[in-house]
């Protein structure tokens, strides 16, 4: 099968509509504004994505879907502000389950309206089952088995309270794989060019989480070398492939300070990577790399340091990359950044939309032990080259 990014992006269209619904019928019932953070659809093995949800406590209604589209649908927030939201609902404080259940009930019905819309094929509901779940447990059971999984993600906040919600939909292959294999993969799969002769975006089904686990792969790599520059034991908390509008990623990074490095990547793929730590982190890391005690936390030592760091993180980001395509992948010296987060990663955001809407986002959390050290590692390729370079490595 071949999966043709742009129909992907068209269903993560969907899915933002429809937790778009989701926050205006959730806005009704709690009478405070909700609106949507992100969406994004990931694609990773169960095993990663399992990883992807531990130390989460979460509460919430999970239900069946059949007809137009299959699989699973939940709706979960997290436990600690299960007060918040039953403090909104009429008679909420002494009826949680049921009043969990009838807001799980309402809003997942208004995020499959827009799929059903589009699909025009009814998506049929089964009984809203409601669940208190740690860590992955928040999806169904047999949800993460198999090497590729997707998973479509949506975060909704509550503007004026702590309340934040996340819809999660798990589509089953057969009906989502007609809507994923679209024009461009069908025309591609005949041997032909799609869009009139332009490259195509079809990517074999099986690259995709081959390339997720490469993802994994360089992060390792890149914990290995901060571990071997600093001395602390450094590991990977998260790492995985997310297909998610390019618009949106700027709001993720969020608007902490950070300081880091930024690339430009040259080669198949190309494309740009952003090795981000929080402020803080940032000082102690050039801290611990330093034989003496900067003037400043981030001055001109620490900023050389943390370059220095980049360097060897991004080499052993894409090394593996390039083995594994059998491509040639190569860097810009490194850029040091300080300021705002999505400072930070838009302007290449902006220079990498001037070719495409979507993108593959690898996100990363690195954590170093010691000094509570954390980095986020974006990195951000051109779908086209990327499309054709997981083509090559698929042998077709």
């Amino acid at each position: 099968m071949r999966v043709d990014v742009r129909a992907l992006g068209a269903c993560n269209r969907l899915a933002e509509r429809g937790a778009k619904q989701a926050a205006g019928a959730l806005s009704d019932l709690t009478g405070t504004d909700l609106a949507v953070e992100v969406t994004g659809a990931s694609v990773a093995s169960g095993e990663d994505l399992a990883e992807s949800f531990a130390g989460r406590e979460s509460i919430g209604v999970s239900v069946g879907l059949r007809g137009g589209l299959d699989g699973e649908a939940v709706l979960a927030f997290d436990a600690a502000n299960v007060d918040a939201l039953l403090s909104l609902l009429p008679g909420g404080a002494s009826m949680e389950r049921s009043a969990v259940t009838e807001v799980g009930n309402i809003a997942l019905g208004g995020f499959l309206d827009g799929w059903a819309n589009y699909l025009g094929k009814a998506i049929d509901m089964s009984p809203p089952r409601y669940f208190e779940a740690d860590g992955a447990a928040v999806l169904p059971d047999g949800a993460l088995a198999g090497d590729g999984v997707f998973l479509f993600e949506s975060r909704l906040d509550a503007t004026t309270t702590d309340l934040d919600f996340s819809i999660y939909m798990l589509p089953d292959s057969g009906p989502f794989r007609d809507l994923i294999v679209g024009k461009t993969a069908r025309a591609a799969t005949a041997g032909g060019e799609a869009d009139g002769g332009t490259q195509s975006t079809a990517v074999p089904y099986e690259s995709l989480s081959t390339f997720s686990s490469l993802a994994k792969r360089g992060s390792a790599n890149a914990a290995d070398n901060i571990a071997m520059m600093t001395g602390l034991e450094t590991s990977v908390d998260v790492s995985r492939l997310r297909f998610v509008p390019l618009a949106d990623v700027p709001a993720e990074v969020g608007t902490e300070p950070h300081a880091g490095t930024v690339f430009e990547l040259r080669g198949e793929p190309s494309g740009y990577l952003a090795i981000l730590f929080e402020e803080s982190s940032a000082a102690a890391v050039a801290d611990a790399m330093l034989p003496m005690e900067p003037d400043e936390p981030l001055g001109d030592m620490a900023e050389n340091a943390l370059c220095e760091l980049g360097n060897v993180m991004t080499s052993g980001f894409i090394d593996g990359w390039a083995n594994v395509l059998g491509t040639s992948i190569t860097h810009s010296p490194p850029e040091f950044v300080h300021d705002i987060g999505a400072s930070t990663i838009s302007p290449l955001v902006a220079k990498l939309s001037e070719r495409q809407d979507y993108g593959f986002v690898i996100d990363t959390a690195i954590q170093t032990e010691g000094i509570q050290a954390r980095c986020d590692v974006y990195a951000l390729p051109d779908e086209r080259e990327l499309a054709r370079a997981l083509d090559r490595l698929s042998g077709s």
